[in-house]
């Protein structure tokens, strides 16, 4: 996976409560396994008109908005179906961190073993940071997962958590088999003592002659 360190950039404000998967991806485009070119029918349902004309209200199509980085979003994000196909959509559009209250659990986990980065805060200052994305072209946000903080445009700062095992993973672009390989000569050297010790399980099984 790409590294995450510092994302710099502009933030989406999307307020709405409970954005579900199937409307950040709908359910037509679940039967590829390719995690490219998703990212053009993101949001497909509220983003474009059935002709295929975009809806100019809704903030990815707004000129601001268009390169987003950040997605500052309502309560309860990625709720409804487990599809993995959602963070893949929104990695494919560039987005690659996401702030809200809550999200659901396994769309959570998911972003994680994307290389994105999802980040809970307070209502409060969520709500701050909504007021900044709404700013358009005149804000700019930091995410720093190394210092875990985010830079607000006005250079106000929010410390955030993340998992230890997670951050290190992110920071240096390590999925689940990256991170066991990051233990190949553990492993490789477990292997060659076990065989030592155990020759029976290491011995090939006989053949059928017949």
């Amino acid at each position: 996976m790409e590294a995450l360190n510092k994302i710099c950039g502009f933030a989406a404000p999307m307020p709405l409560i409970n954005i579900d998967t199937d409307m950040i991806l709908p359910k037509q485009y679940l039967k590829t396994i390719n995690r490219s070119g998703l990212g053009k029918h993101l949001f497909e349902e509220i983003r474009f008109r059935p002709d295929g004309s975009e809806i100019a209200d809704f903030i990815l199509n707004k000129p601001a908005y268009r390169d987003a980085k950040i997605l500052i979003a309502g309560d309860n994000f990625g709720c409804g179906s487990s599809r993995e196909h959602a963070p893949w959509a929104l990695n494919d559009f560039g987005i690659r961190c996401m702030i809200s209250t809550s999200f659901a659990d396994i769309f959570f986990n998911n972003c994680f073993k994307n290389g994105m980065l999802p980040i809970t805060l307070p209502q409060a200052e969520v709500d701050v940071l909504m007021q900044d994305a709404e700013r358009g072209a005149n804000a700019r946000m930091t995410v720093d997962l190394d210092a875990q903080t985010i830079t607000a445009s006005d250079g106000t700062e929010f410390a955030f958590d993340v998992d230890p095992t997670r951050r290190h993973n992110l920071l240096n672009g390590l999925d689940e088999i990256g991170l066991t390989l990051e233990k190949i000569e553990q492993i490789e050297a477990y292997e060659a003592a076990a065989e030592t010790r155990f020759p029976w399980l290491h011995t090939p099984l006989p053949t059928n002659t017949r």
